[in-house]
């Protein structure tokens, strides 16, 4: 993994005791990218998401981050850097600082720096702050918690826009950023909205593929048989599934040629937050099918 700007711990506490989001102005859509040119580009807009990512980090690497879970010393040391940050999604839960994650987060986007994806446990925080039915389970309890402690005041305001601004997935070029894993239709359809019907790609894209069957630990058993989906040459940069046995990301390729990169390595869990750096994207935003598409 490549250096791409990190700084040293002394620099990262000075940059992200600044770096705290004041709140929005008023009417502010905080699904807005920063940057100069793509004030516009509304996230769930995947062709203005697109564009403006390729805007906003023309020239630049890109890093991508795993599953963070509330681990905000990590996240800091993750994002202190000049790459582009696409985050891979479940900011929240878990670690003692959702709070400062999504804060972080939230000056990233307003920056121009980087962006999310949507993970499962970000969508299931948006759906208990807009007072849908959830499970609430003792690690979303102690999110909201975090989001309702003296000094929060601010993230909580604004954490449901930012959550329901964030893409399921997003396609540059052959590579494909997402949390739970791939589905075909995420290279030609538009991400659908984050709290409203859970289509098979959304479905897929929060959870990766369940077999409907509980696990002895309590969590849902899943497969990977969406890895052999992956056309050639793509890409998928994904979390969720922690796989690595080493605590790098861990790398498998599929029988049409396909290659996914998981990158949760249990960051807020007992683990570590992993991050990897890519070279800046070069290749048209188009993509090869296989015959049968879906």
């Amino acid at each position: 993994m490549a250096d791409c700007g990190i700084r040293t711990d002394h620099e990262i506490r000075s940059m992200t005791e600044k770096s705290f989001l004041s709140p929005l102005v008023p009417g502010q859509n905080p699904a807005h990218i920063g940057g100069e040119g793509v004030e516009g580009a509304a996230m769930g807009d995947s062709d203005s998401i697109r564009s403006s990512v390729s805007q906003l980090a023309a020239g630049r690497r890109i890093r991508v981050v795993g599953d963070v879970h509330g681990d905000l010393v990590a996240f800091r040391h993750a994002v202190a850097t000049d790459c582009f940050v696409i985050q891979l999604g479940d900011l929240v839960d878990y670690g003692p600082d959702s709070a400062g994650v999504l804060r972080l987060m939230s000056r990233i986007i307003a920056e121009g720096r980087g962006l999310f994806v949507l993970g499962n446990h970000d969508r299931k925080l948006a759906r208990a702050l807009s007072g849908r039915k959830v499970r609430r389970d003792a690690v979303l309890e102690a999110t909201i918690e975090q989001l309702q402690a003296p000094g929060n005041e601010d993230v909580l305001e604004e954490a449901l826009d930012l959550l329901l601004a964030a893409p399921a997935w997003l396609r540059l070029g052959d590579r494909l950023f997402v949390h739970g894993g791939f589905h075909l239709r995420m290279l030609t359809d538009e991400p659908p909205p984050a709290t409203g019907d859970v289509t098979p790609a959304l479905s897929r894209a929060l959870f990766g593929e369940v077999t409907g069957k509980m696990q002895p630990d309590g969590y849902p058993e899943r497969r990977l048989n969406w890895v052999d989906q992956i056309p050639e040459p793509v890409t998928v940069y994904c979390g969720h599934d922690r796989r690595s046995t080493d605590g790098r990301p861990w790398i498998r390729s599929g029988r049409r040629g396909g290659t996914a990169v998981f990158m949760d390595t249990g960051a807020g869990k007992g683990g570590h937050l992993a991050w990897m750096d890519l070279d800046p994207v070069t290749e048209p935003d188009t993509v090869f099918f296989p015959e049968t598409r879906f």
